[in-house]
């Protein structure tokens, strides 16, 4: 997953940034009991903020401790345990991350990234049994999603479409979630979530593809044609921001459908603030080693 769905921090009470960092070692947690300790290192923000909302909507509460782990050794932390919307976004997270690396290598080529896959690949074999309904529509929808990039499409929207369905999907399947509503709800903020996710990201990559001449629907929807990639990112800023915050507008109306029971004011600024602060940094250029997360909440 991309990182991109994160807290904006300067915002959060010391209680708040507390529970974020719970979930945080939840899922870790988690991947390291079902997937093992190398696993841990595909943990990203975006599954994070999923266990955190599947959570807070359902009718179950999960099993805080405090704990210590590999990573932080010394002081003992609180952690969520035992609890099945953690452990589906872990899940999550190990199935996308898989494909990811799996993606890289037919792009790219890179060693690590069969490494990586070759490390995944008992347990995703694994979550395609224990999920088989979900796993088969991400494999379908990542394969309209390659498709479209073989054929070099020239449309945002349209390149978007496959990521935001697969999305979509993620959040209504969730297993915890039992109400019809809600999960129509969550269907729709997942979609729009996997719309802002895809496009911001094609953004912020811009200047790599160019370089690694990948795909990329920006460069080719807005025409690039060999200018500096600061005029090429002025030239198409406004259009891709329209894009953007539409997107986020959207996720901000399916989430006020929502009766969350917990942590309200924590997802409302990631919603609210985070996404629209994340949104702001990659349209303005900063520098991409300042937004991709580190692997661990310090």
């Amino acid at each position: 997953m991309f990182g991109y769905i994160r807290p904006e921090k300067p915002e959060l009470k010391i209680k708040e940034y507390d529970e974020f960092r719970a979930f945080y070692c939840g899922i870790c947690k988690s991947i390291a009991k079902n997937s093992g300790q190398i696993a841990r290192l595909t943990l990203s923000y975006d599954a994070t903020f999923l266990a955190l909302l599947f959570s807070s909507v359902s009718n179950t509460a999960p099993e805080k401790r405090v704990e210590r782990c590999v990573v932080h050794p010394v002081q003992k932390r609180n952690i969520y345990k035992n609890d099945k919307a953690i452990d589906y976004a872990a899940d999550v997270n190990i199935i996308l991350m898989y494909h990811s690396l799996l993606d890289k290598w037919k792009d790219e080529k890179l060693v690590l990234s069969i490494a990586g896959t070759a490390a995944l690949s008992r347990k995703y074999n694994k979550l395609t049994k224990k999920y088989p309904f979900l796993c088969d529509i991400i494999e379908k929808k990542l394969k309209k999603l390659s498709k479209l990039e073989e054929e070099k499409c020239s449309s945002v929207d349209q390149a978007a479409e496959p990521f935001a369905q697969m999305m979509a999907e993620i959040m209504e399947f969730c297993p915890v979630i039992e109400d019809e509503k809600t999960k129509k709800v969550l269907r729709w903020l997942g979609y729009n979530i996997g719309k802002w996710v895809y496009i911001i990201d094609a953004f912020d990559d811009i200047e790599k593809d160019l370089i690694d001449k990948s795909y990329n629907p920006l460069l080719y929807q807005y025409e690039y044609h060999s200018e500096k990639v600061c005029e090429f990112k002025n030239r198409i800023r406004n259009d891709v921001e329209f894009i953007l915050i539409y997107s986020l507008n959207e996720i901000g109306k399916a989430y006020e459908l929502l009766e969350v029971k917990r942590n309200k004011d924590l997802i409302e600024n990631i919603v609210f603030m985070g996404m629209l602060r994340q949104t702001e940094i990659i349209l303005s250029g900063e520098k991409r080693a300042k937004v991709k997360q580190s692997r661990t909440v310090n």
